[in-house]
């Protein structure tokens, strides 16, 4: 059995409201709000404060290094978060009609491994983020593939035809849940396994 984070989007392909397509990049503004919420953010610049992936990764790290536990809060908090992000980009990537949630909903399921910190490395935390960059590299070209030129031609065909391309939506999809498992293995420590390459 995997012990990585699994994703799993039910997208919609056939009858899909184009009007909600064509202005979606406005339409999601609150929820890119909502979500930033949780990121402190300089707005005159656009930064994101890089303290707030410590948020995710200092404690956890902390807490397994010295007492190998993951604290089930923050575990709870990590989850949901990671849920609703994906929400969201199941949203901005034409996925979904449905608003993203700010609860769970029956279309986006994200699904944390079962987390042993007694069986999870005690000093792999200190070196996951080095090792998974690697991930980070093929994650870029997967997300300029995915989330350009899929999204774009899948946006371009819901306005044309009202269809998502069955391919396009496994390209979006494998490439979300490449991340999720990049983020449950390098940030939010999940898991010892190392992610596949694979969408």
């Amino acid at each position: 059995m995997s012990q990585q984070i699994e994703t799993q989007i039910d997208v919609t392909l056939t009858e899909r409201n184009r009007l909600s397509a064509l202005f979606r990049i406005i339409l999601v503004v609150p929820m890119v709000i909502f979500l930033s919420s949780f990121t402190p953010t300089n707005f005159s610049t656009w930064e994101s404060d890089y303290l707030a992936i410590g948020f995710l990764f200092i404690p956890v790290a902390l807490s397994l290094v010295v007492r190998q536990i993951y604290p089930s809060y923050l575990l709870a908090f990590n989850e949901a978060f990671l849920s609703l992000s994906t929400r969201v980009d199941a949203y901005i990537f034409l996925l979904s009609d449905e608003y993203p949630s700010i609860e769970e909903n029956e279309i986006v399921s994200v699904t944390f491994p079962l987390v042993d910190a007694k069986a999870l490395s005690r000093w792999l935390p200190l070196v996951k983020w080095f090792l998974a960059i690697p991930l980070y590299i093929v994650g870029i070209f997967y997300a300029i593939y995915a989330f350009f030129f899929l999204t774009i031609f899948a946006w371009f065909s819901i306005l044309f035809t009202g269809r998502y391309p069955q391919r396009c939506a496994e390209g979006v999809v494998g490439a979300i849940a490449f991340w999720n498992r990049t983020l449950g293995y390098s940030i939010l420590l999940v898991t010892d396994e190392y992610p596949s390459f694979s969408l």
